[in-house]
């Protein structure tokens, strides 16, 4: 999922990485096509996503929780007992 970033909102960054993996990365880089740093881009706003993603997973999750499910007792009395389920 690709967002368009106007111009005037991007930043630079500096990053440290060891020699291997910035040698990896740029090959990496070539065989898509893309610059070095297209590439990182595109997988941090990917990342991004994923996480905004998660969350909003979970949230709705959590409300499903808090709200419950109808198990068609709502207004019955429970036909069994603990016991009877778990006869020891």
């Amino acid at each position: 999922m690709k967002r368009a970033t106007p111009a005037k909102e991007l930043r630079n960054v500096t990053l440290t990485l060891p020699a291997d993996v910035l040698r990896r990365a740029r090959h990496l880089a070539v065989e898509r096509g893309l610059s070095l740093s297209r590439l990182l881009a595109e997988e941090l706003e990917q990342l991004v996503v994923k996480d905004d993603e998660y969350e909003a997973a979970q949230k709705r999750a959590l409300a499903r929780m808090r709200k419950g499910f109808d198990l068609g007792f709502k207004d019955q009395r429970i036909p069994w007992s603990r016991d009877e389920l778990h006869e020891r």
